[in-house]
This record gives structure tokens, C-alpha cells and sequence, in this order.
């Protein structure tokens, strides 16, 4: 089904918009905790900043696997424009929060809408564009998440202890976007034409655990499980564990600028060669880079330039590996089940997005997040690797995938 051009270039904007304002959102909390710390605000300790945190990525978990077969179901538009409209909202009213009990509820609420949005975007960019351009379809719509993690550093550098306005800034602009999306996004052509079809079989969870699909299944989670660990727990606290290395709170955030600058620049990048050189293979090469460099930020780096590069290039390698997983999962699903099949690749990656926050938070606390925090990222990576070294072809068989998709 083809699909014409100013149709496809709406779509991928906005679907784009609305993984940027989950990557402005998420990260505002990491690029918030270090002021909310210094500040006490509403009495906040580590502890409360690692609950806080983790109870927002518990909504994300929640969000993520209940809307997945919701999208396969009832389509994507609605779900994305609502999802988007959800997290605004939450955000929006997350700085009068009276107390650190609210501020949680607040947001788990939010996380709810933001843990939607990444797999239903995934889902229709894959749809968009030709089969050969998977790994290109996720990738390029995981820059917006890193782009809006970029916005979100810099205003937090401009606006320093004034931290509401990260909040009140990202809940207004989902507001303008959700119009904007009612106005402009279509449903989903692969969609409407699966739903015009005869009614196929579906994947469930128990065929996806049963002896065909095993060991992909559990490659693709694990892989998603250790990536978005990596993905959230660098985001939320990279700026702390730079603290507690002894660097300046503003080089401190500052490198959470290089770490998303460099993941805009290796998600563009992983894309164009996965699709070339296969998925696969170059996740694979991905988490393995990503170990290595993580082990080598676990070293004290006076040197301001190559603290910047290696930094940068975690960013490169790190934040794009787990995005690869989402391409696979995408370019070897039909569209019946695709958004069913990423749905349940997002939430058990989201599990790992509550387990990196709360582990590096306890590290935090205990106060031996330096070095320790990047050894635990690195031991995550060289995981993420094996998970990936198990991925396999015979996922397409079972669910009636055209042979093109076994090139991977």
C-alpha cells in the first residue's frame, strides 16, 4: 500500500513531536533531582527523588503494556492523540504538587500517557515507509526523544533553581500538539487494511513463550529490558553520578546535553547501517561498544575534551542499541500483531526502565554511585550483547512474515 507524500511527512512529524515531548519529559526529572536535592524542595531526599523516579516509570511499564493490543484493536490514531493529551496534562500540574506523595502521583499519572506514546509512534512510522527501512523507521523517530532530552538540558542550564518551568514548558507544548494531531494525523493505511482482511491469527502471549517463538522472545526482551535500563538510568542520573564524581553541578548537566546530542547523532547513524548491513549484526556491535565505553567513564577524566568525547560517543552507541530491537521487532511483525508485538517489547523494556533508575539511585544513596553507577552500566551492556547474541530468523515463520523479512 503506498502512501502519498505529504501524508507520509505529516505523519512522521508528527510522530516524531510526539516522541520528543516523551524525551523532554522523562529527562526533565533527571535534569530536575539535583536541584530538588540541593533545594529540599517539599523536603526531598535521594530516596524520595529514587521513589519518585521509579514510580514514574512504573506508570510508563503500565501505559506501555496495556495500550499495545488497545492500537491493534482500535488503531493508532486515537491512542497516540490521547496518550499525548494524558502525559500533558499530569506534567502540566506536576510543580504544585504540595508534597513529595503528590509529586509521585503526579508522575505515575503522566507516565501513564508517556509509556503510549513510543510504541504507537514506533508502530506508524514502521508502517510508513517500505520494509527495507525499519531500522531507519525507529531510528529516526528515537532522535525526537533525544532531541527533546537536548531541549530539556539546555533549559534546565537557562533556567537554573527555577525547575518548574521545565514542567509548565513541556505540559504547554503537548497541549499545542494535541490539536495539531486531531487536525493532521491519519489512521494508519496498514492498519485499515489489516482490519479490511480476513480475520489471521494472532500472537498471544503464550505462542509467544511457546517452543517456535521462545528464544526470540526473550532475546527481544531481554535486549529491550537491558537497553531501556541503560536509556533511563542515564538520564535520570548521570548529572548525580557526575556530582558525585566531584564535577560542577552545571558540567554536570551540561554532559547530559553531549550524552543526547551524541544519541540524535547515533541514532541516524545505526539506522542507515542496520538497514545495510542488517539489524542484527549491528545491535550486536552496538551494545558491545556501549559496555566498553561506559567502563570507561567509571575513570576520574580531568581532561574537559575527552570527558566530552567519550561521553558523546556513549550517547552514540549506548542510546541507539536498544532502538534497533524496536526496528526488528517491527520489520519481522505483520501489522496485525505489530503493534501487539512492540506493545509487550516496550513494557518488558520498561521493567528495565524501573530497575536502572532505582538501582542507581541506591548506589546514590549509599554514596558509591561513582564508580560503581558506570560499572553497573557496563555489566547491563555486555548483558544487552548476550540477549542479542541469542537473537534469531524463526520469529517470521509462525506469524506468516513474506520471506523478504528473514534478510536480517
Amino acid at each position: 500500500m503506498t502512501t502519498s507524500p505529504t501524508r507520509g511527512v505529516t505523519t512522521a512529524v508528527l510522530c516524531w513531536l510526539t516522541v520528543l515531548l516523551e524525551g523532554y519529559d522523562l529527562v526533565a526529572l533527571g535534569a530536575t533531582i539535583p536541584t530538588l536535592l540541593s533545594t529540599h524542595h517539599l523536603g526531598f531526599t535521594a530516596a524520595d527523588a529514587t521513589g519518585v523516579a521509579t514510580v514514574s516509570l512504573v506508570g510508563v511499564a503500565v501505559g506501555a503494556a496495556g495500550l499495545g493490543p488497545l492500537t491493534d484493536r482500535f488503531g493508532r490514531r486515537g491512542m497516540l492523540i490521547g496518550s499525548v493529551l494524558l502525559f500533558s496534562v499530569f506534567t502540566l500540574l506536576t510543580p504544585l504538587a504540595p508534597n513529595v506523595t503528590a509529586f509521585g502521583a503526579l508522575r505515575f499519572l503522566a507516565g501513564l500517557g508517556l509509556g503510549a506514546c513510543m510504541p504507537v509512534a514506533l508502530t506508524v512510522m514502521a508502517e510508513n515507509l517500505p520494509e527495507r527501512r525499519r531500522a531507519s523507521a525507529s531510528t529516526f523517530t528515537m532522535t525526537g526523544y533525544h532531541v527533546g532530552a537536548v531541549l530539556t538540558s539546555v533549559l534546565a542550564l537557562a533556567v537554573g533553581n527555577d525547575w518548574h518551568w521545565l514542567f509548565y514548558g513541556g505540559g504547554v507544548a503537548g497541549l499545542l500538539v494535541v490539536p495539531l494531531m486531531w487536525w493532521r494525523l491519519p489512521e494508519s493505511a496498514a492498519y485499515l487494511a489489516a482490519k479490511a482482511e480476513p480475520e489471521g491469527e494472532r500472537i498471544g502471549m503464550r505462542d509467544l513463550l511457546g517452543p517456535r517463538l521462545r528464544r526470540t522472545t526473550l532475546a527481544i526482551w531481554g535486549g529491550s529490558f537491558m537497553g531501556l535500563l541503560l536509556v533511563y538510568g542515564l538520564n535520570t542520573w548521570l548529572p548525580q553520578l557526575m556530582r558525585s564524581a566531584g564535577y560542577p553541578i552545571s558540567r554536570s548537566i551540561a554532559l547530559l546535553l553531549v550524552l543526547n546530542i551524541g544519541a540524535v547523532i547515533g541514532l541516524v547513524v545505526a539506522g542507515i547501517v542496520a538497514d545495510r548491513y542488517g539489524i542484527r549484526r549491528i545491535a550486536r556491535i552496538w551494545f558491545a561498544t556501549g559496555a566498553v565505553l561506559l567502563a570507561v567513564l567509571s575513570l576520574r577524566i580531568d581532561n574537559s575534551v575527552l570527558l566530552n568525547a567519550l561521553v558523546l560517543l556513549t550517547g552514540v552507541f549506548v542510546f541507539s542499541a536498544q532502538v534497533l530491537i524496536y526496528g526488528y521487532v517491527a520489520q519481522v511483525f505483520p501489522a496485525r500483531t505489530r503493534g501487539t508485538a512492540l506493545g509487550l517489547a516496550s513494557a518488558v523494556g520498561r521493567l528495565g526502565s524501573i530497575t536502572g533508575p532505582f538501582v542507581t539511585g541506591a548506589l546514590v544513596t549509599a554514596g558509591i554511585a561513582h564508580p560503581w553507577g558506570f560499572w553497573f552500566f557496563a555489566g547491563v551492556a555486555a548483558l544487552g550483547l548476550g540477549a542479542m547474541m541469542l537473537l534469531s530468523k524463526p520469529v517470521a515463520e509462525p506469524v506468516a512474515v513474506p520471506r523478504v523479512a528473514l534478510n536480517n
